[in-house]
Order: C-alpha cells, then sequence, then structure tokens
C-alpha cells in the first residue's frame, strides 16, 4: 500500500473514530421528571418518544444524578422534586409567576424545564419536543421562556345527533353505544387529547341536554336513569378513562346541561313533559336536578359544570331562582358528600339569560363563577364586534371572573373547509381589546351535530375524521388564543411552512394556499353579516337565500341585535335602496360594496389554489378537496352577489314603478342560476350534506324537516321555480292594463271544534270593530280574509302580563291554533317562537310567519300570525308572560298559503317579495 492510501485510511479510521465517539456521546440522554405529577410524566413521556425517534438512547429517571450524557429535568416550581432535583443549577425563577407559564434554561450538559405549576412544566416539555421534531436534533442550548395569554383554551364535542331520537325531544341523547359508538373507543379519545395537547388546548366541553342519568344513579328517584346497567357501567368507565387521560394532558373535562330538563323516565314516571319552557319550577324538578348534579359532583370531583339557564326555562327571575336556589346548592352538598370546601367552577352560559343579574345574585353565594357568551352568536362574521351583544360581554368581563368567549356553531361556515389564520388572529384580538374576555371556547368548523365525522364524501366512501380534516382551525385558534399579538410577517412564513410541509410543496405554493384560505375566509363573515336573517343555525348560508328573504327579511324575523353586534356600521339592503331612491349619502359597510368584495375574494383564492396545484407532492386527495372546497366558495359568492344585484333592482322598482328596473333583474337572476349548477356540480360527489343539524329548526333558506333540503342539488329546484315565478309575474305586469297586477285574496280558513278541559275561555268574532280585550285601542280596524270565519279566545291583559296563557282542551282530529303575535319588541306584548334562544321552538310548526302584517288594530301594533298544530288527543298549550291573540282553532287538513297580506302602517312601504311567489 503506498504512503497516499495509508495516510487515506488512517485519516478516515480517525474521521469515523470522531463520529463515532460524538455520535455515541450525543445518543445517551437522561430524562429525569416527577413521578407524582402525571403531567411532567405525560410530558416526558412524549420528549422521550421524539428523542428515540431521531435515535437518541434515552433513560427515564425520577431522580438527578451527575453524568457526562445530556440530562434533561422537567418539574414544576417549589416542589420538593424540584428542589432537590435543581439544586445545583441555581436557576432565578422569581419571574416565573404566569399560570401554565414555563422556562428552559440550559447549563453545561443539563436542561432544565420549570413550570409554574404542572401544566407548566408539561408545556415545558411539549415545546421542547417541538424544537427537536422541526430542527431534527437536540438544541445545544436553549433559554426561553413562554406562557398562554388565555386562561382557558378548549374545544367543543356534542354529545348530540343530526336528527331527534324517537318519542324524544331536542337535545335528549343518553350516552348509549348505539346513539355515540365513537364514544367509548378509546383509541379515538387518545387521538383528540393528542390533538388538543399538541395545541395547547386545557379544556374539554362535552355538550348534552340532560347528562346526569347516563352517569349517575339516585336513591331517590332510581326509575330516572335512562340507560341499562351494562351501559351505565361502560358510561363509568369511559368517562373515568377520558377524565384520567385529559387530566395527563393538563386538560380539564366541563360536562355542560341545559335547564330545565328532566330524564325520559322520570317525566313519564310523573307525567310530565322533559323539557316545558313555560312551566313554572316545582319542589319535584329542584330536587331531582339538585339531587342529579350533587351526585355528579361526588362521583366526578375532577369535572367542572357548563350551565345553561336558556331555552328551556322562561323568565328571567326563574334563571336566578333556579341557578341560586337549585343548581349552586346541588354543587355544595357534592363537596359535603366528599368532605370538601374547594369550590369547583361552575361556567355560567349567559345565552337567553340576563348573565350580569345572574352573576350579581350569585357571587355572594358562590365566588369560583366563570361566565361564557357566544362571540359573534352561531356564526363567525367578524373581527369587529359590537353592538348590544358586545356590551353583554363587557359587562361580565368587568365582573374580574374569567369571561369566556364561545366560538360557537358556525352556521355560515358548514361544510366547506376554513382556515384563514389572519382572520382569526384578528378575531381572537378583538375578544380581548373588545369584549374584554380572557379564555376561548372553540366548536368544531364544521358538522358538530356529526361528530367525530365531516361531511366530506370520499372515493373510497371512508368518513373523514373532522378533527382531521379541519386541523387548521384548531391549531389557528389555539396558537393565537395562546399568543394574539404574533408579528404577521412571522406568522405568514409559519404557516407557510406547515402548509409546505403538510402537501410537499414549495414555499410559494404554499403560500398561494395560505393565500386561497385567506381569500375565502372573508366569504362567508361579509355575506351573513350584511344580508342575513340570523346568525344561528336556523340559517345556513351556504345554501343561498331566497329573493324573497333579500327584500323582505322582516317576514323572516330578523334576530335583533344581530346586525348590530355581528359586524361594522353599515347599511342593509332595504335602507341602501331608500337612500339611493332618494339620493342621500351613504355610510359605512355597504351591500355594493361587499358582493364586489366577495367575488373578487372568490377569484383570488382559485387563482392561488390553481397556482399550487403543481407543486403537491403529499396528501394529494385532501388538496383537491381543499382545492373544490375554495371553487365552491367562489361559485357561491358568485351565486350570490348575482340575486343582490337582482334584489336591488326589484327594491328599486318598489320606488320607481318603472317595469324597466325588473327588466334588468332578470339576467341577474338567470346568471345566479348557472352559478348554483356550478356549485351543485361541485358538491353533489363531494358532500353529504351542507348542515350537519338536519331538523325543523332550520328554516333559511328553507325548512330542513324530516332532514329534507340539505344538498344543493335539493335547493336548485326551489330556485329555479323562484326564477319561473318571477317572470311569469313580471309578464302579468306587462299585459296588465295600468302595470298593476290584481292579487288574488286568501281564502276564509275552515274553523275546527275542540273541546276544552277544565275552564272554557270567552269567545269573539275576529272582525273589523271587535274589540279584543274590550278596550278602544284594541279595537280591529283590519282583518285578512283568511281569518274571518274565525272565533278569538278572550283573555284578561292583565293575566296574559302576569301569568302567561294557558289552554287545555281534546281534539278528535289534527288541528291548528291560530296565534297573532304583535310586531313589537316590549315586554308586555309577547315575543314570537325564536329558535335562536327556544330550541323546541317550533315543535307544532309555530316557528315561522303563516300571514305577516295580517291585522290592525286601532292603536296596538300590527299582527303577524303564526300556526300551532296538534295531533288528536288531550293537548295544551302554554305562552310565556306577554300580550297574544288567540284567535281559534281551524282543520289541519286545508291548504294554507302563506302570505304578507300588507296591512301596514302609515308612511311605511308595502313589500315587494309577491313578486317570487
Amino acid at each position: 500500500m503506498n504512503t497516499q492510501k495509508q495516510h487515506t485510511m488512517k485519516y478516515l479510521q480517525l474521521l469515523f473514530l470522531c463520529l463515532y465517539v460524538s455520535f455515541a456521546t450525543a445518543q445517551n440522554i437522561t430524562v429525569v421528571s416527577d413521578p407524582s405529577s402525571p403531567r411532567a410524566k405525560f410530558g416526558a413521556e412524549k420528549l422521550s418518544e421524539t428523542l428515540s425517534a431521531k435515535g437518541f438512547s434515552v433513560t427515564s429517571s425520577d431522580k438527578f444524578k451527575k453524568s457526562k450524557d445530556k440530562v434533561i429535568v422537567i418539574g414544576e416550581k417549589g416542589t420538593d422534586f424540584w428542589k432537590k432535583n435543581a439544586k445545583s443549577a441555581k436557576i432565578d425563577d422569581s419571574k416565573l409567576t404566569k399560570k401554565e407559564g414555563f422556562q428552559i434554561r440550559t447549563q453545561n450538559n443539563i436542561i432544565y424545564i420549570e413550570g409554574t405549576d404542572a401544566s407548566g412544566a408539561l408545556y415545558g416539555a411539549l415545546e421542547l419536543t417541538d424544537k427537536i421534531k422541526a430542527s431534527g436534533k437536540l438544541p445545544s442550548e436553549i433559554n426561553i421562556d413562554d406562557s398562554p395569554e388565555m386562561v382557558l383554551r378548549g374545544a367543543c364535542i356534542g354529545m348530540q345527533k343530526p336528527v331527534y331520537l324517537p318519542g324524544r325531544d331536542v337535545y335528549e341523547y343518553p350516552y348509549t353505544p348505539e346513539t355515540f359508538p365513537w364514544f367509548y373507543d378509546k383509541a379515538l379519545w387518545v387521538k383528540y387529547l393528542d390533538m388538543l395537547v399538541e395545541n395547547r388546548m386545557n379544556s374539554l366541553y362535552l355538550w348534552n341536554g340532560h347528562p346526569f342519568a347516563s352517569l349517575v344513579k339516585l336513591k331517590e328517584y332510581p326509575f330516572a336513569v335512562e340507560v341499562s346497567d351494562e351501559d351505565f357501567k361502560k358510561n363509568e368507565e369511559i368517562y373515568k378513562f377520558l377524565t384520567v387521560e385529559a387530566n395527563k394532558r393538563g386538560i380539564w373535562v366541563i360536562q355542560m346541561f341545559y335547564n330545565i330538563i328532566v330524564s325520559k323516565p322520570f317525566a313519564e314516571h310523573y307525567n310530565i313533559k322533559t323539557q316545558d319552557r313555560s312551566r313554572p319550577i316545582t319542589p319535584l324538578l329542584s330536587d331531582y336536578t339538585r339531587k342529579s348534579i350533587a351526585a355528579f359532583i361526588e362521583k366526578y370531583p375532577n369535572v367542572g359544570l357548563m350551565v345553561c339557564l336558556g331555552e328551556a326555562i322562561n323568565t328571567v327571575d326563574d334563571d336566578v331562582e333556579w341557578f341560586t336556589k337549585t343548581i349552586i346548592p346541588g354543587v355544595r352538598d357534592g363537596l359535603q358528600a366528599l368532605g370538601k370546601t374547594e369550590e369547583p367552577p361552575i361556567i355560567l352560559r349567559s345565552h337567553d339569560t340576563d348573565g350580569p343579574l345572574v352573576m350579581e345574585k350569585s357571587l355572594p353565594l358562590y365566588k369560583n363563577l366563570y361566565t361564557e357568551s357566544k362571540y359573534t352568536g352561531e356564526s363567525l362574521t367578524t373581527y369587529t364586534p359590537g353592538g348590544p351583544w358586545g356590551e353583554t360581554h363587557k359587562q361580565l368581563s368587568a365582573l374580574k371572573s374569567i369571561h369566556i368567549e364561545n366560538v360557537h356553531i358556525l352556521a355560515n361556515l358548514e361544510p366547506f373547509r376554513y382556515g384563514s389564520p389572519d382572520f382569526i388572529q384578528k378575531t381572537v384580538k378583538a375578544m380581548h381589546s373588545v369584549h374584554g374576555a380572557n379564555a376561548l371556547h372553540l366548536y368544531p368548523q364544521a358538522s358538530y351535530w356529526d361528530w367525530p365525522y365531516s361531511a366530506d364524501k370520499t372515493k373510497s366512501g371512508e368518513r373523514l375524521l373532522e378533527m382531521d380534516r379541519d386541523w387548521i382551525w384548531y391549531k389557528a385558534w389555539a396558537r393565537y388564543a395562546w399568543d394574539s399579538k404574533r408579528d404577521r410577517n412571522e406568522e405568514v412564513k409559519f404557516w407557510d411552512n406547515d402548509l409546505a410541509a403538510k402537501f410537499g410543496t414549495s414555499q410559494e405554493a404554499a403560500n398561494n394556499i395560505l393565500k386561497a384560505y385567506e381569500e375565502t375566509g372573508e366569504i362567508a363573515p361579509k355575506t351573513l353579516r350584511r344580508f342575513g336573517i340570523t346568525e344561528g343555525n336556523r340559517q345556513t348560508l351556504l345554501l343561498g337565500m331566497f329573493e324573497s328573504q333579500l327584500v323582505n327579511p322582516s317576514k323572516w324575523r330578523v334576530y335583533p341585535g344581530f346586525h348590530e353586534s355581528c359586524g361594522p356600521a353599515g347599511e342593509l339592503l332595504l335602507e341602501y335602496a331608500k337612500k339611493e331612491w332618494n339620493k342621500e349619502p351613504h355610510s359605512g359597510e355597504l351591500p355594493t360594496q361587499i358582493i364586489a368584495e366577495i367575488t373578487e375574494h372568490g377569484r383570488l383564492a382559485v387563482e392561488a389554489i390553481d397556482k399550487a396545484e403543481a407543486s403537491v407532492t403529499k396528501d394529494k386527495e385532501e388538496f383537491e378537496r381543499l382545492k373544490n372546497d375554495m371553487h365552491a366558495y367562489k361559485a357561491f359568492a358568485d351565486f350570490f352577489s348575482e340575486k343582490v344585484k337582482a334584489a336591488l333592482l326589484v327594491l328599486r322598482y318598489s320606488y320607481s314603478n318603472d317595469i324597466t328596473d325588473l327588466d334588468k333583474a332578470l339576467p341577474h337572476l338567470e346568471k345566479s342560476i348557472e352559478y348554483y349548477e356550478l356549485l351543485v356540480k361541485l358538491t353533489k360527489d363531494t358532500y353529504y350534506y351542507a348542515n350537519s343539524m338536519q331538523t325543523a329548526q332550520r328554516r333559511i333558506p328553507i325548512g330542513g324537516d324530516d332532514g329534507n333540503n340539505k344538498t344543493w342539488a335539493e335547493l336548485l329546484p326551489h330556485y329555479e321555480r323562484e326564477l319561473a315565478n318571477f317572470k311569469r309575474n313580471l309578464e302579468k305586469l306587462k299585459s296588465s292594463k295600468d302595470g298593476k297586477i290584481e292579487t288574488k285574496e286568501g281564502k276564509p280558513w275552515k274553523p275546527a271544534e275542540v273541546t276544552f278541559i277544565d275552564e272554557k275561555p270567552g269567545t269573539y268574532l275576529v272582525k273589523t270593530g271587535t274589540k279584543v280585550y274590550g278596550t278602544d285601542i284594541s279595537e280591529l280596524t283590519k282583518v285578512a280574509p283568511e281569518l274571518q270565519n274565525l272565533r278569538g279566545y278572550s283573555f284578561v291583559e292583565n293575566d296574559q302580563n302576569e301569568k302567561g296563557t294557558h289552554l287545555k282542551f281534546r281534539n278528535t282530529k289534527a288541528v291548528k291554533l291560530v296565534v297573532g303575535y304583535f310586531n313589537s319588541d316590549q315586554k308586555r306584548f309577547l315575543l314570537p317562537p325564536s329558535l335562536e334562544t327556544d330550541a323546541a321552538g317550533n315543535a307544532h310548526g309555530q316557528a315561522e310567519v303563516i300571514l305577516a302584517s295580517a291585522m290592525n288594530l286601532k292603536d296596538l301594533p300590527r299582527v303577524n300570525i303564526h300556526t300551532y298544530t296538534f295531533q288528536p288527543g288531550e293537548n295544551k298549550l302554554d305562552l310565556g308572560k306577554g300580550k297574544v291573540l288567540i284567535l281559534g282553532f281551524i282543520d289541519a287538513d286545508q291548504t294554507i298559503t302563506p302570505r304578507d297580506v300588507g296591512y301596514i302602517d302609515a308612511g311605511e312601504k308595502a313589500a315587494i317579495d309577491w313578486l317570487f311567489y
């Protein structure tokens, strides 16, 4: 061997030896954690798994020993473990004070991870884990501090279904393997809890109407349990598993329940309803609920409670009484049984109640109270919230208890993918700066009622898990709940890297994917806040809206406070049209501005996602689904914009009486159909449904009764019929002599007889001249033809205001009760059914206005007509406090045509929606 070769071989041997020594030295790591802390131990396990995956030899220990090898110590400030194992380090932890905060310090070959508390130690371990995953190596030196801004950062799972269970009402879903097979899947729970902790979420809300009868047994009410003994044991086991696994990950499980709801067997035993908004609080209801809560607290002491006082309790006075005399005492009883004095947190949900008043009456009795309120209702609409709903948030956060922002239902985002980090970051900032909140309660982005699955159809037929599909939704909200002040430029880089890794693309392509997410992120929020009837799940925005809803929204009862609270100041469609005709100056966000913006957002999103496609090398099927969603968003924006353009011209015609305005509207309506046909094409093979709530609670654009009208293909014929009606009425106008169509008056409805039980009220003829309350101001001056054969029932004004309105009767065939609601928000008038606040508000088909502006009284507000359907048998009607007209019974089998009768007040403009019927 020549000298040159010998030198080369010696060099290679020496190099290999150096590399081997270096590699061998780097391989050995000891991870020391506190064995008495499940969270520190879990963090140590995750860190060890990652180190092992990167080729390190990891030893776990509960005691620090000096070593030449790398050592990582994980612990909680102030504990005996930390004092013993970090005493030689002399680390300054005087600034480590914030809840769930941590600091990581490097000294020689030792990394110290110290948490303010057990969760802080866990999060410190996970932070180091993430850095090793990102870089592929253990940092030689790391010195960082971090802590979350928001105290609670939580996600929500609905123990609910898209449809009602047979023989049950809304929210009534016992915990059984038949109804919720996924609930008993431990591997699924581990996957979900791991997703939460990876995103540093620390709370999990389970939503159900009455969970207690599935989880506890009461010796006083043994018959109240509504699951089998076998299922009860399964529930005990999975609930314990869930809470233990959640606790390891620093996650607090919170069980939510509605009030007042009792179990079905309990209700049947006492011959009462499971839920009845109008019934008073009784000693029986209170005792059963109080004992249920006490048993739950005793059995599951680490589980929190969230209390929804609304929807099944009628008055705020009852809310206060129920919370202070039933719920809080129930929690105290459970603590007493445990021999504990430390108060577990109770979260008061402010929905459909006076949250500030309930808190005022409750805080003297119980200190550890949290408050929660929907951010902008049941949709995501803006990062500039305000209005009356914003004031509620401010009042609650001013109490200095922790106030939680609930990002709820997302009725306007279902079912397409949504993941705009920019929109979400701005929203979280608004939660802090505008509402004064410091906690997040996050719903699934879509398919809440169908969890754990998304609505996607796949080529294989396999259902996608919502948590996987909507990974960016959880990650973005959690990231900004931890720190909302992150630099925008750095955030773009962060998400570009994330998306590049997910789809195996270049940075440029990843930035285009991000751009597509952020452009479409504005479409649904802007559309709903400017044109919607409600932010609630009564409306499924992405199925569209009818022209009649755009030009006459009041007939559909616009939810009070919605537009003022859910977006920037601006003009609604009717206001804009009026100002435009009167040549008055416009102000704020305008309908024309929004349709121009959403179509541009759609165009830019499609352009960006199409550019990215060629670079995708990973997860191609999911990218195709994402791309399809972006195209669907564009088709929706184009469709909706054309409908608005048509509506503006129709509203102009209501001022001009110039038929050419209607001629100009027609092409826009026709074009909207073309875009909707594209939407059908994009969704028919990719989605099972648009909305996961498939019940009669859904009314806009059309009723969802019996699971119908949940796809774009089902809606298309309705929009085509609307276009045909408009064309027909336009031709009639053109062929009429005076430019007017003679409208057919409705025919009188056929009355029906019932037999009253107990006391029969007095009656009156529903005709002009009748004084319904015996006073001059209550004299009927106009009555729709449909009502003129009816006999109304007399009630005393004061009795209606103080006691409500009650009827008990027997009927041998199906009947409808005709009820007249005064068009007023004043408290002395009973408000009409509202599905936003009363989930049972359509149990008798009463949610919709059947005849709008159908009666005038001399000096009282005009009246809208609703009907309540009752099947044969013994029935009763219980309405809340306030004046309301009970106008008689009619045969349920007759055909009834809903319409706007048009009896309006002086100075008001007649509705123009007749053009579409």
